[in-house]
């Protein structure tokens, strides 16, 4: 019996923690997420799906800035002088279901260039100040949404501390008051 349920938890363990990169939308199977996990899988998605791959030899910089407490978003900023380009990385990770209806984590990037992030980080935080007295006069109860390119926001109070949530590509991702800021600010004095 305690040989049947040793390879039981060892097989089950393979399943768990197996890593397995699908073709389609830059999405991982994976158990967790964290800065290191979104700086090590950015970095292939930023020479092949933003700067470019060559013959030649292109230097980049990839910067984590923030991660959620929930583990649902990080932030990374990232700079390629040899091809002038800077911009902002959003990490999302969360669930998805496969044709089959198994369950797995997956994640994927969304890409703003210097100009469209600090225009989205802009929007969001006169947003806050804007509506802070509304969202806060029924905490919980009043909220405020809008759409910045492919990206749907959805902004609340629940406990006199606002969260924002961040609707794209399947993901449902909690930004909260902390990382929002840490975000913003680090990507504000990197970008001068």
């Amino acid at each position: 019996m305690k040989n049947a349920l040793t390879l039981l938890f060892l097989f089950h363990s393979i399943f768990i923690f197996g890593q397995v990169k699908t073709g389609q939308n830059n999405f991982l199977i994976a158990k967790e997420f964290s800065k290191e996990i979104a700086l090590y899988n950015s970095k292939s998605f930023l020479f092949t799906q933003v700067v470019g791959i060559s013959n030649d030899i292109t230097k980049f910089e990839i910067i984590p800035l923030a991660a959620a407490n929930s583990g649902e978003l990080t932030t990374l900023l990232y700079k390629c002088g040899d091809k002038q380009i800077e911009g902002l990385l959003l990490g999302f990770y969360g669930n998805y279901w496969n044709e089959s209806g198994v369950i797995y984590q997956g994640f994927a990037f969304k890409n703003f260039n210097k100009e469209k992030a600090m225009e989205f980080l802009k929007k969001i935080d006169e947003c806050l100040d804007k509506y802070e007295d509304y969202l806060k006069e029924d905490a919980g109860n009043n909220s405020i949404c809008f759409k910045y390119d492919d990206i749907d926001v959805l902004i609340d109070c629940p406990n006199l501390s606002y969260s924002i949530r961040l609707f794209w590509n399947g993901f449902d991702s909690s930004w909260e008051k902390t990382a929002f800021e840490r975000s913003k600010r680090r990507f504000e004095k990197k970008m001068k």
